[in-house]
Formats: C-alpha cells, sequence, structure tokens
C-alpha cells in the first residue's frame, strides 16, 4: 500500500517540472489542472516513468479504490489508506476555492457530499485527508505543499453548524415554496408566474497552507520546493520501508525536521510534526 512518504520520494526521484507539456505528450491532459492530478496520482503509484497506459492503469487500480470526480470530492482514495484532494492555485499565497465543500480533517463515507459509489468502493468508515496543493504557472509546476487536514482545518462540526444554521434560517422565509436540496437551500416558485427558482450554495475558501504555517519556515527562492507537514502521531505510524527511504535521503536540499503546530481546534494546544521539505 501507498503512502505520502512514497510520494515525497518519488517525487525527489522525479524532477520533471514541466508538467503540462510531460502530460500532453502523453495524451492524458488539456490543461495544466489535469496535469497536477496526474502528477499527484503519478506520484502515490510510481508510476512517473511507466509509459504503457494499460500497466499504469493496473497499478492505479492496485493502489486506490476511487479516483473522483470534480463534484464529488475526495479526489483519490489510496486502498487501505488515506484520502487526497488535489487543488490548484497560481499565485504562490492565494487562497483554496473550496466551493460548496467546507474544509475537512478527513474523509467519512457518511458525508452526504460522497457518492454511492465511493461509499461502496471499499470497506471504509473514515480516512485521514492530504490536502496537495500545486502552486502552477501555465505550464510548470512551482511548488507542491502536502498536509494533513486535521492540523489544517477544524473538526466537521465547526462548519457543519454554520450550514445547518443559515438553512434553517432561510426556511423561516414566509410564503415561499422550498425543496430539499444537499445545498444550502432551494427555493421554488419564487415569481407569481412560478418559473424562477434561487439555489443558495456555500462558497468556502480556506487560506492556503503558505500562509496558514508562516511561523514554521522561511520563504525560499527556487525554482520548485516541495513542502509537507505530517502529525508525528501519523508519520511514526508508516512502515518501517517508507521512512527509511525518505531518512536515507542525504542531500543539502531535502530535510526532516521536527516542528510544532497550532490545534486547528485550539490554537493554544500543539501538535507534534514532522516537516518535510525539498528545494531546488
Amino acid at each position: 500500500m501507498t503512502n505520502i512518504l512514497e510520494a515525497i520520494y518519488n517525487v525527489f526521484n522525479f524532477r520533471v517540472l514541466e508538467i503540462k507539456s510531460h502530460y500532453s505528450g502523453r495524451n492524458r491532459v488539456n490543461n495544466v489542472g489535469e496535469a497536477l492530478e496526474s502528477y499527484i496520482k503519478d506520484s502515490f503509484a510510481n508510476t512517473f516513468k511507466v509509459k504503457d497506459e494499460q500497466k499504469r492503469l493496473e497499478i492505479f487500480n492496485k493502489e486506490f479504490s476511487w479516483l473522483g470526480n470534480q463534484n464529488h470530492p475526495p479526489d483519490i482514495m489510496i486502498k487501505g489508506g488515506d484520502a487526497i484532494e488535489v487543488k490548484k492555485t497560481q499565485s504562490a499565497r492565494s487562497d483554496l476555492a473550496l466551493n460548496s465543500s467546507y474544509p475537512k480533517p478527513n474523509i467519512v463515507s457518511s458525508s452526504p457530499m460522497i457518492t454511492q459509489e465511493c461509499r461502496e468502493c471499499e470497506n471504509w468508515n473514515k480516512k485521514d485527508l492530504i490536502y496537495c496543493i500545486g502552486h502552477t504557472t501555465d505550464e510548470v509546476l512551482k511548488s507542491l505543499w502536502m498536509v494533513y487536514g486535521n492540523i489544517y482545518a477544524a473538526k466537521h462540526e465547526t462548519y457543519q453548524r454554520i450550514n445547518e444554521t443559515i438553512s434553517d434560517g432561510i426556511n423561516t422565509i414566509d410564503d415561499v415554496e422550498f425543496a430539499a436540496t444537499k445545498e444550502l437551500g432551494r427555493v421554488n416558485r419564487v415569481d407569481p408566474l412560478g418559473i424562477t427558482n434561487l439555489r443558495i450554495r456555500g462558497m468556502w475558501q480556506i487560506q492556503n497552507p503558505r500562509k496558514v504555517f508562516n511561523y514554521l519556515r522561511e520563504s525560499h527562492l527556487s525554482d520548485f520546493e516541495l513542502v509537507c507537514l505530517i502529525p508525528k502521531e501519523k508519520y511514526d505510524s508508516f512502515n518501517k520501508e517508507s521512512k527509511n527511504k525518505i531518512e536515507s535521503i542525504n542531500k543539502d536540499e531535502f530535510s526532516i525536521s521536527d516542528v510544532k503546530v497550532k490545534d486547528p481546534n485550539n490554537p493554544v494546544k500543539l501538535v507534534s510534526c514532522k516537516l518535510i521539505e525539498y528545494n531546488i
């Protein structure tokens, strides 16, 4: 089973940053956003150099239980392992647009945002969630941050309370026809002719991890940076082989250090983490 340490090791050894041309040449993508998703899949599956598409898909089938779509999180689920959300920005510090999906510390199978196919793709109830945030130009990957949701986002109830309060408030409006929806609300037949409907959707954003964790590190001038934050408890749970791979990297541009980050549910508390950095 693959994991985030394997992905880091594979990114370190691949060193191709022109992701748009790399994946366009293999007839897989139409834009840099799709190229970034392919890059993340290949990093976890160790398929960067697999040219045979059939063999690549067979490896995906072995490593992943779910490859999602734009409207239903998560983007990737490792079979028996973590879930992954891929986000692209064209500014190094811009906020992440999550749209109707609030920030999540983890993914649960009971979520209404999860499709039935995702719910049944393997036997699971809850998965740790990795946010993979790629900063790109129109052609090149400039940085990749990989952060676990439970040190980035607050517990589900924090966001659900806001959603439910808004929905309950909308439902108190007199003389309108409400419809069942997974969005914040939907009002049908607003006008006398009954031809106008109102959809009420959440548009969630979260600050870029470069801003959120700016107290941990200084910015580097580099062609590419990989920054990964893993709770120490999670890091310790990975198999010895995966840990040995990255701990054996002896390069000036690669480092692993112990840090403490603010608990998203109570910032006065600190969570022990591993900070992994790679700059070229």
